[in-house]
């Protein structure tokens, strides 16, 4: 009980503080008072951030705690409902904040990995009322939307090569470089400035496989840098 008497009252997170110390008490988890040295730094960030992110905060904030000791303490603390591990596509696990008794979706931009958290209730009963209309009772469900922030959108309306899309990613063909055979042989293969297309598979080493309504066109990494794109984007409508 002396670890609980040190918590200060007045901290915003005292509630999460004390159930954290009394339940890892209660456990016999070893490294109480470091652990919650661990949970008070990760409980300050307002950020998704990896464990290695978080052993880097813990260290600037004086802590000299060993990697895999902090990487301990998060899989404890998503294990008793302090924190919650993510895996978001392409990217390393990274660790939020788990409210009691809330719910929120991501927003993912998959070039710049900034990730935005949203609640949306009219949205959250059209998911209820979707299970229920298939003979489902929801236990739990996310939502991930993967796109572009606001700022690399603007990137991308100024126009980018093809072989800087991502795949997912819905465009317009701008204009063709290069000489009069590359365009030629562009335009052969059915393509044209103005067309709308989707980016189906582009690692960046290999072939640009892009979509045109019901066609398909596979583009060398040195062609497809000839195509220039912009962001094809529309209001959405409401539902």
């Amino acid at each position: 009980m002396e670890l609980l008497a040190k918590i200060n009252s007045n901290s915003h997170h005292s509630q999460e503080e004390g159930q954290f110390a009394r339940l890892f008490e209660e456990e016999g988890i070893d490294r109480v008072d470091e652990r919650l040295a661990v949970l008070r730094i990760f409980l300050e960030t307002e950020e998704h951030i990896t464990a290695h992110e978080l052993w880097e905060l813990v260290q600037k904030a004086g802590r000299n705690f060993e990697p895999e000791f902090v990487r301990e303490t998060l899989r404890l603390m998503c294990r008793y409902g302090f924190a919650q591990r993510r895996e978001f596509k392409d990217r390393e696990s990274v660790y939020e904040h788990r409210h009691l008794g809330q719910h929120h979706d991501h927003i993912i931009c998959i070039k710049c990995g900034k990730i935005e958290e949203f609640v949306d209730e009219k949205l959250e009963r059209h998911q209820a009322r979707a299970a229920y209309q298939h003979g489902f009772y929801m236990l739990q469900h996310r939502m991930e939307i993967y796109g572009l922030c606001s700022d690399c959108l603007s990137d991308h309306q100024m126009g980018i090569s093809l072989v800087q899309a991502k795949p997912g990613e819905s465009l317009v063909v701008m204009d063709f470089l290069g000489g009069a055979g590359a365009r030629h042989r562009l335009m052969t293969m059915g393509l044209k400035i103005g067309d709308k297309i989707e980016v189906i598979t582009n690692d960046g080493r290999g072939q640009v496989v892009l979509a045109k309504g019901n066609s398909r066109f596979a583009l060398g990494q040195g062609l497809a840098e000839k195509v220039m794109v912009k962001a094809l984007t529309s209001e959405p409508e409401d539902f």
